[in-house]
């Protein structure tokens, strides 16, 4: 595994999505629970950056269409998305964020 810093743990607030950019892709991290996630920052159904919506219940919903994703698991789990984002492993090092792309 090639973990890649990403951001600062303090700039990631519980329950906001932040949008980072690790080369070529686009990443979202969520703070939940006490624990950081890293999914691919765009909706499978159409353009548009996750991080822009909405995070409830361990789920980030596309400001699109509404359709919600499994942050921890990338699952889709309602209409209209069908297909699951990507999502990527993550350590905390101190104060620094890594994901492995």
């Amino acid at each position: 595994m090639t973990f890649t810093y990403a951001a600062h743990l303090s700039d990631l607030i519980e329950d906001e999505p932040l949008a980072v950019r690790l080369g070529d892709e686009q990443i979202a991290l969520y703070r939940l629970g006490g624990e950081v996630y890293a999914t691919h920052n765009v909706c499978t159904h159409q353009f548009a950056l996750l991080s822009d919506g909405y995070m409830e219940d361990g789920c980030i919903e596309c400001p699109l269409h509404q359709g919600k994703f499994d942050i921890k698991t990338g699952a889709a789990l309602c209409a209209p998305v069908t297909q699951a984002i990507r999502v990527y492993p993550v350590k905390v090092e101190d104060d620094r964020i890594l994901v492995d792309l």
